[in-house]
């Protein structure tokens, strides 16, 4: 995505490159990454920080790597190498032939390790994790010493060498970089550089069976390919010393500088990979792209435009404290981008069947209608009109309340693009008093929206022909949980799922122009919200269609009755 020509974005991550520029820092060069690890799809808070990484290098006519920072072969898979590769894509970025991983540099890290064990700067500890653990200390204690710190450099390389050969089960042995066990930041009481993992590595397959740390592979691969900022989430905050002290314990050049920011937390969703990963595997969700998680593959198969999840990334911007962005501004950068590019079409999710009894049987006529109200260049469709319609239940009301303005006995309302009707009469279930059918007259002289004698009605609802419409299945996605921080509640967050999050309609009716959508077309059906052809459900005869949005924010509505009662 070329973003040379978008207005120049501030902030303090912004700030301290423009000083950087100024000061010939890095030979004017900036140089980032997106460094994310393949265990899982990337959500929207990894899109925060692909926007942030390329965004800043476009800006400063730099460049941005893509690195797949696959240090822990455990859980980490090529499934999820391709959906970072191509959802990154999808977002409009091109890191162009900077596509890396962390395992193509495993030969020079292992050098790296054996060269500050050389240096009396790393040594091989017998400790077990919950044993580094206790000898770590607290923030207000010093930690202790392990019993295998002094070790000799010889038995230290050659220990190593026997980890790096298999010959010890996972857990007995680390290693470890010296630092400082005194250090008031608990991050440099001597980290675990290294630990054995007899695990298949997706990549490098058995080749390896000791894999390093992410503090020590991180900001070495930083180096390696010439990163000028490493920027990073908040909660590495603590991990600076380390990533700092590495580099220079080994003298590497060029020497990249990690700058913090503050991740993106979403109302009413999870964007813990842990958490998300517990959605999949318990059967909460559909997949990692079911269209009511918080991942790009979801938020795709939703109907959300890259378009519009930049734009909402750029809106929240960039700052050093932690906050929790309302999910309402995130929707709306939705329906800003998909009222410009949404066609307009009728659908009728929950039908209720219409007789106009004074319009001739046999009869069809053919209203040319456009497919959006100010963007004449997306044209206009044919949508029939017959003696029978449907049109949504919601829109009768047998004995309607004082301010319902839709259709009633003895009340008119307008068709879309159609003629007034009145109604005059309703056919019932005569067991359980349903509302079979809507019995209706029309005005022939009113097909241009207007009456003749000046007479006006208060409401135009939608329709589709009983005989020319077309069967299909919605699905209407809400929030996927009925609290906006469910991580906060104390409870076990699953408890905090939304039972409303999905609501499947199995005999909806939409107009003909549909018959040949293709997945992922996206469409705005008229007065109900934005709707997006299923990618992986539909198929040519099965028209399966997601809710992306609604017109308006529901739930903002619901949260007023909420206030007022």
């Amino acid at each position: 995505m070329d973003e040379s020509n978008s207005s120049p974005l501030s902030d303090f991550i912004r700030d301290i490159i423009d000083e950087d520029m100024k000061t010939g820092k890095h030979q004017g060069r900036v140089a980032t990454r997106f460094p994310p690890e393949p265990n899982g799809y990337p959500h929207i808070g990894h899109a925060k920080s692909v926007c942030l990484n390329f965004g800043i290098a476009a800006q400063y006519g730099g460049t941005c790597n893509l690195r797949l920072d696959d240090t822990d072969p455990s859980g980490e898979s090529m499934e999820y190498v391709e959906s970072i590769i191509r959802d990154v894509k999808w977002l409009g970025f091109d890191w162009q032939d900077r596509l890396y991983y962390a395992s193509d540099y495993y030969d020079k890290l292992h050098r790296f390790a054996v060269q500050l064990i050389r240096m009396g700067k790393a040594y091989v500890c017998d400790l077990g994790v919950d044993e580094i653990r206790e000898y770590r200390g607290t923030l207000t204690q010093p930690g202790r010493e392990s019993p295998w710190r002094n070790r000799s450099v010889e038995e230290n390389l050659s220990l190593f060498e026997r980890m790096r050969a298999g010959e010890f089960d996972e857990g007995t042995r680390v290693l470890r970089a010296k630092i400082d066990m005194n250090s008031p930041n608990v991050t440099m009481r001597d980290p675990i550089m290294y630990r054995i993992k007899k695990v298949n590595h997706y990549r490098t397959g058995d080749s390896w069976c000791i894999y390093p740390m992410y503090d020590f592979a991180h900001c070495l691969s930083d180096s390696l390919e010439g990163i000028t900022h490493s920027i990073c989430t908040l909660e590495f905050e603590n991990n600076r010393p380390l990533y700092d002290w590495f580099l220079e314990a080994l003298n590497v050049i060029p020497r990249p500088q990690q700058i913090e920011f503050a991740r993106l937390n979403l109302s009413f969703t999870v964007l813990s990979k842990r958490k998300l990963i517990e959605l999949v595997g318990k059967g909460v969700v559909g997949g990692w792209d079911d269209p009511q998680m918080p991942t790009l593959s979801g938020m795709r198969r939703r109907g959300y435009t890259p378009e519009a999840i930049r734009d909402f990334c750029e809106r929240i911007g960039v700052s050093k404290n932690d906050s929790l962005i309302d999910m309402a501004l995130l929707e709306n950068c939705v329906r800003e981008d998909l009222n410009e590019k949404a066609p307009r079409v009728m659908a009728v999710l929950r039908p209720l069947r219409v007789v106009i009894d004074n319009y001739p049987e046999g009869r069809v006529e053919q209203f040319d209608c456009p497919y959006h109200p100010k963007n004449t260049e997306m044209g206009s469709r044919i949508v029939p009109f017959s003696r029978v319609l449907y049109i949504e239940q919601d829109d009768f009301m047998e004995n309607p309340p004082k301010k319902f303005y839709r259709l009633a006995p003895g009340r008119e309302v307008r068709l879309r693009y159609g003629y007034y009707i009145k109604c005059v009469g309703v056919a019932k279930n005569p067991d359980t008093g349903e509302v079979l059918e809507v019995r209706c007259t029309y005005d022939p002289e009113t097909q241009s929206g207007f009456a003749p004698d000046g007479r006006k009605v208060d409401a135009t609802i939608h329709w589709v022909s009983a005989a020319h419409s077309l069967p299909a299945e919605v699905r209407l996605y809400d929030r996927l949980f009925r609290v906006a921080d469910p991580l906060g509640g104390g409870a076990d967050f699953t408890e905090y799922l939304n039972p409303q999050s999905l609501e499947v309609l199995g005999t909806c009716r939409v107009e003909p122009s549909l018959a040949e959508a293709m997945p992922e077309n996206r469409f705005q059906f008229e007065r109900l919200g934005y709707f997006i052809v299923d990618q992986v459900d539909s198929r040519r005869g099965n028209r399966v269609f997601n809710r992306t949005v609604t017109l308006r924010d529901s739930w903002a509505k619901i949260a007023e009755k909420g206030a007022k009662r």
